[in-house]
């Protein structure tokens, strides 16, 4: 019996990411290690202060995405990540910054 691929299945999870996460450089920090990882979907902040984020990928990619997103940038001060798997059948073509 094999165990399922977790590179074949791709996944679309939404993340809100809260603490000092604007003005920091954050959103094109998201952009560059989404490209690294090869995540599509989007980032933008939000008027509350916090960033959204789409993410889609394989299951390991979006893992390694969220890791990476608990901390962000150098200069960023992340106090929260919560998220949720979204059911979609939309497939986005890139990662962008809105």
């Amino acid at each position: 019996m094999t165990s399922p691929n977790l590179d074949d299945r791709i996944e679309t999870y939404y993340v809100k990411v809260r603490g000092m996460v604007q003005g920091v450089g954050f959103r094109h920090a998201t952009v560059r290690q989404a490209h690294a990882l090869g995540i599509r979907g989007w980032v933008a902040n939000l008027e509350d202060g916090s960033v959204e984020a789409m993410l889609q990928g394989s299951a390991n990619q979006i893992d390694r995405m969220l890791s990476w997103l608990r901390h962000g940038p150098p200069a960023a001060r992340v106090t929260d990540v919560a998220g949720e798997e979204r059911h979609t059948d939309k497939r986005f073509e890139r990662f962008e910054q809105h």
